[in-house]
């Protein structure tokens, strides 16, 4: 018994190659686990025990081959983009998010490796070759380090106010996206060659070189994460005004109508009257039909307003497209049931879809001589989907509403035919969502379904 046990001291005291790749598996899985844990909990991300698995498993399959068949430091690089790429389509989530999520819990891992690994290798007097190849220093360290990154995940679950709603970015401008896609990029090489520094050096560095180091990078992610904030808050601000603005001219426009009513009113009772004493019913179904169309046009501006579409994006879409319409002659009719900041697609996209979707509908009925576009936005809680219908009246009744979507087929004229074709193949791309095309005699119509 005490040559086994001295026999087991021996293998992990000493350097042992081939025990530290028996320690490495483990170690690969707790990694990848923890890198998951923290992103996931910093952005407040839901996701299903399969997608985690999915991740977890492919993580630690990869760190295992890039530890074993490729040198430093350019495993660490391949590693950084294969958790990149897994973030985006294990999570479903968009190439800057998940450029967000990738740099901060790196710096988290980090700052953390930092902090402890040169007094660790201090304290116990070793060099980093001993360090990496002694089972007992290098397990011991990793039992301390995974602690650490587990305390700082049951931390940030504590405290949700400090977590990163990564919503907030959708929406932003182009020039605002690029700005911060350029802030995470330097970041992201600062942080690269900080571990590549570490990972040479760290046993040469001083003590206080390496404290002063992980204040600079402590100093460096709150400054980075407040910029962003400030810039997003910004942002976002500026569009709300934009909206208000938007809003204040459909009131202004509202109000005329309003006050042309009440102007008119006599008239228009006195009108009422002179049909119903002649009994000219033809007469007075031609003149009430006017009226409804004023009727309609008031109360649909009355519902394009940003307390009922919860949402500035869609908001000024859906105020553009209802004037855009409105200066083509084209009667534009909305119904709106929906809460759009539940439902479970990127806004951008959502945003892309109803342009194109739109722009088409508008197009096509002021070709006609009965110019109406009417969108619908209803929630059924039964299918548990939203669904977002588009109908318009059309000219071309033999159109082919299969063809429409094939990429180049067009029926303007100087128009690439991209629009549609991208619509379809975003729709395919995404379970959640669906497409339906049909026409009857009188109208066109698009139904877009989004599941929860």
């Amino acid at each position: 018994m005490s040559q086994f046990l001295n026999n087991i001291w021996s293998a992990i005291s000493t350097e042992n190659e081939t025990l530290i790749k028996i320690l490495l598996i483990p170690a690969s899985i707790i990694e990848a686990y923890l890198f998951m844990k923290i992103f996931l909990t910093i952005f407040d991300i839901n996701s299903t025990l399969k997608k985690k698995f999915i991740y977890i498993l492919s993580m630690t399959i990869i760190g295992i081959l890039t530890t074993n068949f490729i040198t430093s430091p350019l495993n660490i690089l391949i590693n950084y983009l294969c958790v990149f790429l897994l973030i985006k389509y294990t999570f479903n989530i968009d190439i800057r998010k998940s450029l967000i999520a990738l740099v901060i819990s790196s710096f988290v891992i980090a700052l953390s490796n930092t902090l402890l690994q040169n007094p660790y290798l201090t304290l116990l007097n070793i060099n980093l070759e001993t360090f990496m190849s002694v089972p007992l220093y290098r397990s011991l360290y990793l039992a301390i380090f995974y602690f650490v990154l587990f305390s700082i995940c049951i931390i940030l679950k504590k405290f949700k106010n400090i977590k990163f709603n990564l919503t907030l970015i959708d929406g932003l401008d182009n020039k605002t996206l690029q700005l911060l896609s350029i802030n995470l990029s330097i970041g992201f090489i600062t942080l690269f060659i900080q571990l590549i520094t570490t990972f040479y050096y760290i046993d040469i560095v001083p003590l206080v070189i390496s404290i002063l180091n992980f204040i600079l990078l402590v100093a460096f992610l709150l400054l980075s994460i407040y910029s962003f904030t400030r810039v997003i808050k910004l942002a976002n601000t500026t569009k709300n005004l934009q909206c208000a603005e938007e809003y204040n001219k459909s009131l202004e426009i509202l109000y005329d109508k309003v006050k042309g009513f009440k102007h008119d009113f006599d008239n228009i009772i006195s009108t009422l009257d002179g049909y119903i004493e002649t009994n000219d019913m033809n007469g007075l179904k031609t003149y009430f039909d006017e009226v409804k169309k004023d009727c309609k046009i008031t109360n649909n501006l009355s519902i394009i307003n940003p307390r009922i579409i919860n949402n500035p994006g869609i908001y000024s879409l859906l105020n553009n497209k209802y004037f855009k319409a409105t200066n083509c002659g084209v009667s534009f009719e909305i119904e709106f049931f929906l809460i759009l900041n539940n439902l479970n697609i990127n806004i951008y996209h959502l945003s892309r879809i109803l342009g194109i979707l739109l722009d088409n509908a508008i197009e096509e009925a002021e070709k006609c001589e009965e110019k109406i576009v009417k969108v619908s936005f209803i929630y059924e809680p039964k299918n548990k989907r939203a669904v977002i219908t588009i109908k318009n009246t059309y000219s071309n009744k033999n159109v082919d509403i299969e063809k429409i979507f094939e990429k180049g087929e067009s029926g303007k004229k100087d128009h690439s035919g991209i629009g549609l074709w991208e619509v379809r193949n975003f729709v395919k791309k995404n379970k959640n969502l669906d497409l339906f095309t049909s026409k009857d005699p009188k109208y066109f119509k698009q139904e877009l379904s989004i599941y929860d």
